[in-house]
């Protein structure tokens, strides 16, 4: 059975306004099962042509709005929070991201007079480091997505910019907000445009992203990716059976003036000496570091087993779509029949510390992805001025765009890559669920102990 990644969005694209209706609402609007994959790749390099991603990147050309949409049934990677208020959810920071600021321009379409970098960045002549540099992508991959949502952003049921604004400026805008993070009025001079419709254009671009892009580019593996997620697993930990990686972590945001606790961040709170508020992205990656399963918006005092015990993943699993696999988490996941975690108690064994060694091994995994969405997309980093109930497309849309990066092969400049994750690791209170579980646990503990080298159990002493 294939099988889909979180609470699914309806895949009609009636209009931009329902994107965000069944984001807040997907309990009240069908969704359907589908297939997911993806992998990951951290190069410096152009695209490489034996790709492990090249069926999926392949036709992608070729690709239009009637193949798109066929056989398959939506992927909805977005998660709202429930709590209390979620038909009253206030803005967080400025109303201009959705259309409730004022422009700096009087007319919807570019000002001259401000369009000279933007002119500069769109010329052929435009040095491709210096492009890659100003929205993380090669030019060759920012025309293929311009390429495929322009039949969505110039739909005349999709927006009222549709006749003022190139297609390739309006992905312009949100890929570079996304890259940067910077005030509207930031955007605005940048590119020519009125502070409210550049607002606009950052959503409107990333529920075209949704549209487009996610069912195809956000995937759980079907069978026999899985098998080859499974090895390529295998031969970095020597763990048979792993099917992903698991880890959740913090987007800041500005305090909701509604259900303010609900988003406190105590850990970040006591660590920066300041009162942080956040939304959490739980995150499942493969063995080459590509999301495979996302959710997005659970408020920031959640732990993460809460968070997980309230995603599609762990649905599936309690279902049983997740047989003979494993997913790999940290010491803040509880150990279940489908999540393998480290050891926690006192006084470990020499079999208990190899496992954990490499665990360790597949958890660096997600932990660099995440690193890497984080540093690529620098919105991911800073307060927002995303009203609250639209953030969750905009970290969604980010998670595309880097599975399609990474599998792409796009570089990422030595600054970006150093970004650190600081997401505090706290062991649930029933952090042993499940007997058998922890039964397989120490089995595979004992039989990676068994495989080392003579050398290696020399070198740790064992």
């Amino acid at each position: 059975m294939k099988v889909s990644s979180l609470p699914n969005l309806n895949r009609e694209t009636t209009s931009f306004s329902n994107f965000f209706t069944l984001v807040q609402h997907p309990a009240d609007h069908h969704h359907d099962d589908t297939a997911l994959q993806i992998d990951d790749c951290s190069c410096d390099t152009e695209a490489s042509e034996t790709s492990p991603y090249e069926d999926i990147l392949s036709p992608f050309d070729e690709m239009n709005e009637n193949t798109l949409f066929e056989g398959t049934s939506s992927v909805g990677l977005i998660r709202r929070e429930t709590v209390q208020t979620q038909h009253n959810m206030s803005s967080v920071g400025s109303n201009q991201f959705s259309g409730g600021g004022s422009s700096t321009s009087g007319s919807v379409g570019p000002n001259p007079a401000q369009l000279r970098w933007w002119d500069q960045c769109s010329h052929p002549d435009f040095p491709e480091s210096k492009f890659r540099r100003a929205f993380k992508m090669r030019k060759s991959t920012f025309e293929i997505i311009c390429s495929e949502l322009d039949p969505v952003i110039n739909n005349k049921d999709y927006t009222m910019l549709r006749l003022a604004i190139p297609v390739r400026q309006c992905v312009a805008v949100c890929i570079w907000w996304l890259a940067t993070g910077e005030p509207l009025p930031l955007v605005s001079q940048k590119f020519g445009l009125g502070i409210s419709t550049c607002g606009e254009l950052v959503l409107e671009v990333c529920g075209a992203i949704r549209s487009v892009l996610m069912s195809k580019f956000l995937n759980w593996p079907d069978e026999e990716k899985m098998t080859k997620v499974k090895r390529e697993f295998e031969l970095i930990s020597g763990i048979p059976n792993v099917g992903g990686s698991i880890y959740t972590t913090h987007v800041p945001i500005i305090e909701p003036e509604v259900n303010a606790p609900a988003y406190f961040n105590k850990r970040h709170t006591e660590r920066n000496q300041k009162m942080s508020y956040s939304i959490t992205v739980q995150g499942v990656v493969d063995s080459r570091g590509v999301f495979t399963d996302v959710c997005i918006g659970w408020p920031g005092s959640m732990s993460d087993d809460k968070i997980l015990e309230n995603s599609e993943l762990w649905r599936r699993a309690s279902s049983g779509l997740l047989k003979d696999v494993w997913i790999v988490g940290n010491s803040r996941y509880p150990l279940m029949d489908w999540l393998l975690v480290p050891c926690t108690h006192k006084h470990l064994s020499c079999h208990q510390h190899v496992f954990n060694e490499k665990v360790g091994k597949v958890q660096k995994g997600a932990k660099k992805a995440f690193s890497r969405l984080k540093g690529r997309w620098s919105c991911l980093q800073k307060l927002t001025e995303v009203k609250l109930q639209d953030l969750p497309a905009v970290v969604g849309a980010a998670c595309v765009l880097h599975n399609i990066c990474e599998m792409r092969n796009e570089a990422m400049d030595p600054a970006d890559t150093s970004f650190h994750l600081f997401d505090d690791e706290i062991v649930p209170e029933d952090a042993v669920r499940s007997v058998d579980a922890m039964q397989a646990r120490d089995q595979i503990a004992h039989q990676l102990f068994h495989n080392l080298s003579v050398t290696d159990r020399l070198l740790r002493n064992y």
